[in-house]
């Protein structure tokens, strides 16, 4: 099967990537890393304004509707810029949200986080995610538990990640916003759009890796040519190249599959994740390698996205995790 974006879709991928080609990402990426919030804050408002967060609320709440598609073309450009934030935390807790069948939660905060005036986290620890994403930037922080969804009061100490720009913290202290028998459905489905949204990311992000790891081995030479010419180089780049292209119609057969409710959708997203983490993975291992001891100092501006591809990798979904889900009978 051969999957194609329409013609909105990629003039809508082509917006994105222009601006936030122009907003110097790198610096806004440092200052959310520092605990600064306001460039990231800024570039969070052009975002809405662009209809990201809209794509993720149903028309009834001042949104687009749910529309996964969209979402993975808009997220592989933000994984392309490595955009700082928990913007798959807001669009998944906009998910959860709207299917909860409790409408005064939903019309609280999906007009909010459609125009962009709320930045909210979610922790779903028996989904392996225990702690809340800039829970300290956060406008709101839901936690779901067994049949249950909470709005934590505090936050404790912040844990460290190997992505400086992923502010980790354990929710403390909560107030019962649902419980009941639809909180389980609505997890799950909230959970599969973490996992697509986060595919779609690590996407974005590895594709970037490849592109300037190729630019900077066709630039860099040793023995007086061009590194890029070396075999050994070009198998890495190739191997990387193919475990990107053979992700991408994975993540928009799980958007697919998400968008029209299929009973498939949790596995092929689980799919779409373990393959796209693990390539963009792969893109950032190469690319520390193509560069040497470049690759590890905080000054370059790639070694922010060489770090966040590990992070990825293992958000919303373990390699492992992905796998049994894939494999369960």
């Amino acid at each position: 099967m051969r999957f194609l974006l329409d013609t909105e879709q990629r003039a809508f991928a082509k917006t994105l990537d222009g601006m936030l080609g122009s907003s110097d990402t790198p610096s806004t990426i440092r200052s959310w890393a520092a605990g600064d919030p306001g460039p990231g804050r800024t570039l969070w408002s052009r975002l809405a304004e662009a209809g990201v967060f809209g794509l993720a609320v149903p028309e009834r709440h001042e949104g687009l509707g749910l529309l996964p598609v969209e979402l993975g073309v808009a997220f592989t450009e933000l994984g392309r810029h490595a955009v700082p934030g928990p913007l798959v935390e807001t669009v998944a807790a906009a998910a959860l949200l709207d299917r909860l069948g409790d409408r005064a939660p939903a019309e609280t905060w999906l007009p909010r986080i459609a125009a962009g005036a709320a930045l909210v986290s979610l922790c779903a620890p028996d989904a392996g995610s225990p702690y809340a994403l800039d829970a300290d930037t956060a406008d709101a922080v839901f936690v779901v538990e067994d049949d249950t969804v909470w709005l934590a009061a505090g936050r404790g100490p912040l844990q460290r990640s190997s992505d400086p720009a992923r502010r980790l913290f354990r929710p403390t202290g909560a107030t019962v916003l649902v419980e009941g028998p639809t909180v389980r459905a609505a997890t799950s489905y909230a959970t599969d759009v973490a996992a697509l949204t986060t595919a779609a990311q690590a996407l974005g992000l590895g594709r970037a890796l490849l592109d300037h790891t190729v630019a900077y081995a066709a630039q860099r030479t040793q023995f007086g040519v061009a590194i890029g010419s070396f075999q050994a180089v070009k198998h890495r780049l190739a191997d990387v190249l193919l475990a990107l292209e053979f992700a991408q119609p994975l993540v928009h057969s799980a958007a697919l599959a998400l968008a029209s409710d299929a009973p498939s959708a949790r596995r092929e997203c689980a799919a779409a994740k373990v393959t796209a983490g693990e390539a963009a993975y792969a893109a950032s291992r190469t690319a520390l390698q193509v560069h040497g001891a470049l690759g590890y100092t905080e000054e370059l501006d790639l070694s922010l996205w060489i770090r966040k591809a590990r992070a990825l990798r293992d958000a919303w979904g373990t390699p492992a995790a992905c796998r049994s889900l894939v494999l369960a009978p």
